[in-house]
């Protein structure tokens, strides 16, 4: 039974190989004068592509110096800067003051009384920044 398996795929590869050998080059390949857009247009109906390219083309408005203007003013908002750059892609995080009272108390070695007074921190001792995409609405 194994041996009718191996012959039966044996006689179809050979068949196969024999099949490729036996079509000629110039059938596949043709030389002829046709170049590529005449291939396309017989491909694609006969120019019916370039019918609907020209359609589209008669259909489209000339733009008005003030569509002019306006579109150099709008491009400029997405115009890359260093700064903008910086600020778009990574969100400075919020870093809230603190508020602290330090007591009357003496200083140095030679005990110096120190009025109580109030002072300002921010909470992180560095700025924090955003990673580019990260969420920062909840803050």
């Amino acid at each position: 039974m194994r041996n009718i398996w191996t012959d039966g795929l044996a006689l179809l590869a050979i068949t196969l190989v024999l099949g490729g050998c036996a079509t000629s080059k110039e059938e596949l390949l043709p030389h002829d004068d046709t170049t590529m857009l005449d291939i396309w247009n017989v491909e694609t109906g006969g120019g019916t592509a370039r019918q609907l390219l020209d359609a589209r083309q008669a259909l489209r408005r000339p733009l008005t110096e003030a569509d002019l203007q306006a579109g150099h003013a709008i491009q400029a908002r997405y115009t890359r800067t260093a700064q903008n750059e910086i600020y778009q892609q990574f969100h400075r995080l919020p870093n809230p003051d603190l508020l602290m009272y330090v007591f009357p108390h003496l200083a140095g070695s030679d005990p110096v009384p120190v009025p109580g007074y109030t002072t300002l921190f921010p909470l992180y001792q560095r700025v924090q920044y955003a990673l580019p995409g990260e969420r920062i609405e909840d803050y």
